[in-house]
């Protein structure tokens, strides 16, 4: 509240009143401490300016609550100014008003162009707030349960029998007690769609603090102070159940903890912040306090993963608001509300915007959600690099709405994954449009299992020939890519400009001819390529007699091939690794999973594996069908060179003995080394 020039001023009012005067005690340490201590200033003031006294004593108790009774009865309407009409129903005239000018102030405005207006507001928004939470103070201490029960609902029922009406004007406050009082408060406050009854909350919690009652005086009325209701009142705080609750909305409970002065909360989480361990368990209200901080703190986050923190669900979701002040925020997993959207969102309308990258993965993102992501995505301080929402049951219109505003605002973008949803012709149109833009630097965009049509495909991979030369991994996965697609795709490669260094194309039910067009591309500009997917297709004799053409290439550079499920028959397997051997020294994964490897393939294998140029550090062969003597030999050759390999996947195999053997002395050599 320091970047308000009100509270400034409202600061500054207090501190020299108190620095100058001969009042002497603690200085405020807060809101509620500081408000207080404005209205005692300003009445005394007024008191020595109208009626020629001393600087003693609020001037008129009766008149602030009136002023607090308009304050509370058009907070709650969200009104912020009055008519005359207004100040009449609370018993106010024009010179009362006029009197309290330094905390109600006269405006005029133009109604309409016929009739003129006087028209009433406070100093400042917070102003209206701290009157109208002495007015809810005063009516629970003087037994107002009428103006309670209307604010707080059918659980405030005074009793209806005369006898029951004597005995409750004893019992009242054993009956509705405090921490009653202020637990349906808080209550009331968090159903409010926008949190027009926070400040006014975080007032009333510390209104029932003895020191700023005794600055008050007689305006709150008999308020019977019980040092056993503040523990209470905290506890009830700590185990507020905020479900269905927005968590930028939860930080005001631990902002009500502080006006209470209660520290504790904001001591565990220094010394968690301090300790930098992410093991220790935190509880809701911790995360709603290390949310605050984290967002109140100059040094910006690298990076929010919720998935890091040990705490609840609910714990984790409180902790959103820290995106603000985050690099990198990884939501993966946890639903996102309307509202928690709408934080996100204003991280990425903030000035400035910290957020870079946004990891939105397997969430349920309704259409309201998006809406708001979009408002984000478009605003002119939104510098976001990177965004994930693979798996996120986009509809047809939250795609076309997203990839729509991504054309409006391309230059940022360099990394974008829509993987796993459903995109339709129209979303990838406009998909389409954005890829195609001249201000369009992406550089890396995930497209895996998006049920793209024959028409999608074509147009997309047309839009990337377009504008190839940012482009640097695709992935088109789990796509049913036709001839004319990849014949595109193709063309797409072969481009001069074209910067692709990691294809994946796993999956995608690749014909004969386009399997063979695909790799014959790749040959003829094979220099960028490093990681290569053609995992789940059925590759025949021709394209894998293309895809070795490629491999042997002095201008391949590919460090990772990926070749799951390929279905490769004893010729290709054999033709594939004798090309691997005679142009190994750049390879460094090599997946042949869930292939029926023979006998000839492996011995060639071998030969790759004990080149001393092989620097291979990652090897799949599970479920190869490798016979006792393949892997007997495979072993041994990998411990003849096994400087360089930390994974080896040899599962679904039988292994026999020896083999096992073999596989013990293997990995205690990869443990030496």
């Amino acid at each position: 509240m320091c970047q308000i020039p009100v509270f400034c001023w409202i600061s500054a009012t207090v501190l020299e009143h108190m620095l100058t005067s001969e009042q002497t005690g603690e200085l405020p340490r807060t809101l509620t401490d500081l408000y207080s201590h404005f209205l005692l200033v300003q009445t005394k003031r007024k008191k020595k300016k109208y009626s020629g006294g001393p600087e003693t004593g609020l001037l008129d108790g009766d008149v602030l609550l009136k002023l607090g009774r308009l304050a509370f009865e058009h907070l709650q309407k969200g009104n912020i100014m009055f008519y005359q009409e207004d100040l009449d129903q609370c018993g106010l005239d024009v010179t009362q008003a006029m009197v309290y000018s330094g905390v109600c102030t006269e405006i005029f405005r133009r109604e309409s162009v016929i009739f003129k207006k006087t028209v009433y507001c406070f100093v400042h928004l917070s102003v209206q707030e701290f009157l109208a939470a002495v007015y809810m103070f005063h009516c629970y201490t003087n037994r107002r349960t009428q103006v309670l029960q209307d604010f707080l609902g059918k659980e405030y029922k005074p009793s209806k029998s005369k006898l029951e009406t004597i005995v409750n004007t004893f019992k009242v406050k054993y009956d509705f007690t405090m921490t009653d009082f202020l637990r349906k408060s808080m209550e009331k406050s968090l159903q409010s769609k926008n949190g027009h009854l926070d400040l006014f909350v975080r007032f009333l919690h510390g209104l029932c603090l003895e020191s700023n009652q005794r600055i008050l005086g007689d305006l709150l009325g008999q308020t019977h102070y019980s040092p056993e209701t503040i523990p209470k009142v905290i506890e009830n705080l700590k185990s507020m159940n905020t479900i269905n609750i927005s968590p930028e909305r939860s930080i005001n409970i631990f902002h009500c903890l502080t006006e209470l002065k209660d520290q504790s909360v904001h001591q565990q989480i220094q010394e968690f912040l301090k300790s930098k361990n992410r093991e220790k368990e935190l509880s809701e209200i911790q995360c709603s306090a290390l949310a605050y901080i984290l967002q109140m703190s100059e040094e910006v986050l690298d990076e929010l993963d919720l998935e890091k923190y040990n705490t609840s669900k609910e714990g984790k979701l409180r902790l959103i608001p820290a995106v603000r002040n985050c690099r990198t925020a990884r939501l993966v997993g946890y639903d996102l509300s309307e509202t928690g959207a709408e934080v996100v969102a204003s991280a990425l309308k903030s000035s400035p915007s910290h957020l870079i990258e946004l990891d939105l993965r397997n969430i349920q993102l309704q259409d309201a959600a998006v809406d708001h992501l979009c408002s984000g995505l478009k605003s002119p301080h939104c510098g976001l690099e990177s965004l994930r929402l693979s798996s996120c049951s986009l509809s047809k219109i939250s795609c076309s709405s997203l990839v729509s505003v991504l054309k409006s605002n391309p230059s940022h973008l360099r990394k974008l994954d829509l993987s796993w949803n459903n995109l339709k012709d129209s979303a990838v149109k406009d998909l389409c449009g954005f890829l195609q833009s001249p201000d369009c630097k992406l550089e890396t965009l995930w497209l895996s299992s998006c049920r793209l049509t024959e028409i999608s495909c074509s147009s997309l991979v047309s839009a990337l020939k377009s504008n190839p030369s940012h482009l640097r991994k695709l992935d088109l996965s789990f796509n049913n890519l036709k001839d004319s697609a990849v014949e595109d795709l193709c063309g797409f490669l072969q481009s001069p400009d074209c910067k692709l260094e990691t294809l994946w194309l796993s999956s995608c039910r690749l014909s004969e001819i386009s399997c063979s067009s695909l790799v014959s591309a790749l040959k003829s500009n094979p220099s960028r390529l490093r990681d290569l997917d053609l995992s789940g297709n059925n590759l025949k004799d021709s394209a894998v007699k293309d895809l070795c053409g490629f491999l042997q290439s002095p201008d391949c550079k590919l460090e990772d091939l990926w070749l799951n499920d390929c279905r490769l028959s004893e010729i290709s397997c054999s033709s594939l690794v004798s090309a691997l051997k005679s142009n190994p020294s750049h390879l460094r994964k090599l997946y042949l999973s869930y292939n029926n490897l023979k006998d000839s393939s492996v011995e060639d294998l071998c030969g790759f594996l004990q080149s001393p140029d092989c620097k291979l550090d990652d090897l799949r062969l599970s479920s190869c069908s490798l016979s006792e003597i393949s892997c007997s030999s495979l072993v041994s050759a990998l411990t003849s060179n096994p400087s360089h390999l930390r994974k080896l996947d040899l599962r679904g195999n039988n292994l026999e003995d020896s083999a096992v053997e073999d596989l013990r002395g293997l990995v205690d050599d990869l443990m030496s080394v």
